[in-house]
């Protein structure tokens, strides 16, 4: 129930036998396809629908390799991409909730957004400009995947030269929080800590396979936006005079934590702290509506890549049946995702979610202890987010410590040689050691496609 998938051994050893066979076929980019992607398009509190890969094993995700459908061999969204003139945005069963968003002034300034992101424009050749641009409304901005072979558009990272690199991560730094640009820079670290774990030579796992597409022509009066997409990053961002939208905006890590050029890096633990704070602040009555199960399962996630019109039905506990104390629990958790984005606009967006707290739920699958690994989410008219710890695939730990010391002690271990402990299988339990983490605007609001709608209709 609740889209739990419980691992038997069958299940694990065709889990195991696919990933054995799409190293082979395809080597480590083509495993990540099973990590990227939700693999339905719809979800209840009930198990999920069939995914449009037919004949893949259970939990994978749409277009595994091979499978065709999506720009990269079957690595990205493939057919389940939901085009932007379709998008509908996450519902609870397929209606949209009317009258949520409006187009206002924030008071929250957008002229440094705009310079930045003009400023990288400009440094960019023609080829590489006409490479990266798209009108407002490109099914681009739809087509957006976490796994590390999908073959992207837009200018990459790596390929610029010093100066223009410098002008991207300004524009990153003026568009995020420094807490947001720092998780930013420290994911696309650990990217390349994990190819140099698994042999190096692979240039989907590296600090530079990350790539920018523009949407519309920056501009403080008409809309327009950024993508910054890559393994186990994409961010979505479209601006509208003052307004911003930063969703959906994914963020992963395998490892999670682990020391990269002398730099001691950990990953999601306020995300984890937060969670944990808060389920650790309930009420014995309050578990029993919150808790689905004592063991989550692997890949939870709902609303990944492809996920775009994902029906999803409320579940868990409700903030209304929240005390104040417990309330402002729940907020910092959401808190942590929404403080990626710049402080201004962080602000305007956790005003939002206050304004709709009493109809948001928090559901939770796993333990509570430090170490375990657990799936939560938060689901209201204007805000989805999911935390959701997975088996990793190919970060070995090498020993039965907790996940970080695991990843300190493969590095240590390999000193002298490649600065991990290989490709590991991660035997299909789940662990902290690999979290992806995801957050929505229901309803129409991601992409900021209700704002557009609502510009168009009324300004034009």
């Amino acid at each position: 129930m609740h889209g739990h998938r419980p691992h038997t051994p069958a299940s694990e050893r065709s889990r195991r036998w696919f990933m054995n066979k799409a190293l082979l076929a395809g080597g480590v980019a083509a495993v990540a396809t099973m990590t990227g992607c939700s693999n339905d398009s719809s979800d209840t509190a009930s198990s999920s629908t069939a995914s449009p890969s037919a004949g893949a094993p259970s939990g994978m995700p749409s277009g595994g390799p091979g499978a065709g459908g999506g720009g990269g061999g079957g690595m990205g969204p493939g057919a389940s991409q939901v085009k932007y003139k379709d998008l509908k945005g996450v519902t609870t069963d397929g209606t949209v909730v009317d009258d949520l968003f409006t187009v206002h002034s924030t008071g929250v300034s957008t002229d440094g957004l705009v310079k930045a992101a003009q400023a990288f424009l400009d440094g960019l050749s023609a080829k590489e400009r006409k490479s990266c641009t798209f009108a407002v409304d490109a099914d681009e901005w739809t087509a957006w995947s976490n796994v590390d072979g999908y073959d992207r558009k837009g200018v990459r990272m790596g390929d610029l030269t010093d100066k223009k690199r410098d002008l991207g991560y300004s524009l990153l730094g003026v568009a995020l929080s420094a807490d947001g640009l720092t998780q930013t820079r420290n994911i696309m670290k650990l990217n390349q800590f994990l190819g140099d774990s698994n042999g190096g030579n692979q240039k989907t796992l590296t600090e530079g396979h990350y790539f920018f597409t523009f949407m519309g022509t920056p501009s403080t009066t008409k809309p327009w936006g950024f993508q910054y997409e890559g393994h186990h990053v994409a961010i979505n961002y479209f601006v509208l005079g003052d307004q911003v939208v930063m969703t959906p905006t994914f963020m992963g890590s395998e490892p999670t934590t682990a020391t990269y050029k002398g730099e001691r890096i950990s990953l999601f633990r306020p995300e984890t702290k937060a969670g944990l704070a808060m389920i650790r602040s309930l009420t014995k009555a309050q578990l029993a509506k919150a808790v689905s199960s004592q063991d989550n399962g692997n890949e939870d996630m709902k609303a990944g890549a492809g996920s775009d019109n994902l029906k999803l039905a409320y579940a868990g506990l409700r903030g209304s049946e929240l005390t104040s104390a417990q309330r402002e629990k729940l907020l910092a958790v959401a808190r942590v995702y929404i403080g990626y984005i710049n402080e201004g606009h962080a602000e305007v967006k956790m005003t939002e979610v206050e304004k709709h707290l009493d109809d948001t739920y928090f559901y939770w699958m796993g333990g509570t202890k430090d170490d375990s690994a657990f799936y939560y989410r938060i689901h209201s008219p204007v805000v989805l987010i999911e935390y959701d710890a997975q088996a990793p695939l190919f970060y070995h730990e090498a020993s039965s410590e907790s996940p970080s010391a695991s990843a300190s002690a493969s590095a240590s271990a390999n000193a002298g040689g490649p600065p991990g402990g290989g490709m590991g299988m991660g035997g299909g339990t789940p662990s902290q050691e690999h979290i992806h983490t995801i957050i929505r605007t229901p309803n129409g609001g991601d992409y900021g496609v209700d704002l557009l709608k609502l510009h168009l209709d009324n300004d034009h």
